[in-house]
């Protein structure tokens, strides 16, 4: 699918992987609709510069349905073409350590305001044959890390939600692409230090949102259906869905309780 002068929303948009697709896209000339917690009015000169067609800001809290309600009630003459769910929030630890309260609103930020954007949006790219839904699942979806169950579980639920709707939209014209995302240089990235190293040896290897950023936007121009990762990530990717026990062993290395 095309970028250039396409009207695309992304969620998460003031920082990490999609403040960098966002750049991505306004040098491709794309209508940019970016949804924040709050404006950045510097973030749009920056787009604009850059060359958007259009720079658009949508305040909204994604961790409520409320927001989620009021985002789409904005949107409803918008045709947006390309959805990129992006917004996430991670959690941590031994699951009896983690605040039931930090647990709720991930959950919420990163499945129920997807599936609702998604529900809201995908009539409109229905009736105009033409559409996107980009979904940021992670390596967690099957990669599954002692202190990361809650995480690893809101992600399993995009891979399969996404999956699910891959083979409900065939022949409609939209499409879906699921990023199995590896570790990205971003401030999510350094809170995994915080939240697992207690007890957990977490991988190191990462690379930059912008470098993701082209990754992404070379699979939508090719309609690739899932973006997974190379390199050490993507080797451990693969064991763990090929050959789990050997996963399992070497996850129980790196983990202690205490």
């Amino acid at each position: 699918m095309e970028i250039a002068n396409r009207h695309i929303l992304i969620t998460g948009a003031s920082r990490g992987i999609g403040k960098a697709f966002a750049k991505m896209c306004a040098e491709d000339k794309a209508n940019l609709h970016l949804v924040m917690r709050q404006s950045d009015d510097n973030l749009v000169k920056e787009l604009q510069t850059a060359g958007a067609k259009s720079v658009s800001v949508w305040e909204s809290d994604l961790s409520t349905r409320q927001g989620v309600d009021a985002l789409l009630n904005n949107l409803k003459e918008t045709p947006i073409d390309i959805l990129f769910n992006n917004a996430g929030m991670l959690t941590g630890g031994l699951i009896e350590e983690q605040p039931l309260d930090d647990i709720y609103k991930m959950f919420q930020v990163n499945v129920n305001a997807l599936v609702h954007l998604t529900h809201g949006l995908l009539p409109g790219m229905l009736e105009r044959k033409r559409g996107k839904i980009i979904n940021n699942s992670s390596v967690s979806a099957y990669m599954h890390f002692p202190c990361a169950s809650t995480y690893a579980a809101s992600k399993a639920a995009v891979m399969a939600f996404t999956d699910c709707i891959r083979m409900e939209l065939k022949d409609t014209g939209v499409t879906t692409l699921l990023l199995v995302t590896p570790g990205i240089k971003t401030r999510m990235f350094d809170e995994i230090e915080t939240l697992y190293s207690k007890n957990f040896v977490i991988p190191t290897e990462s690379i930059s949102p912008a470098k993701y950023a082209q990754m992404i936007r070379e699979a939508i121009l090719h309609d690739i259906e899932v973006l997974e990762p190379s390199g050490l990530t993507g080797v451990g990717l693969k064991i763990a869905k090929f050959a789990k026990p050997l996963f399992d062993i070497e996850v129980g290395r790196r983990f202690k309780r205490n």
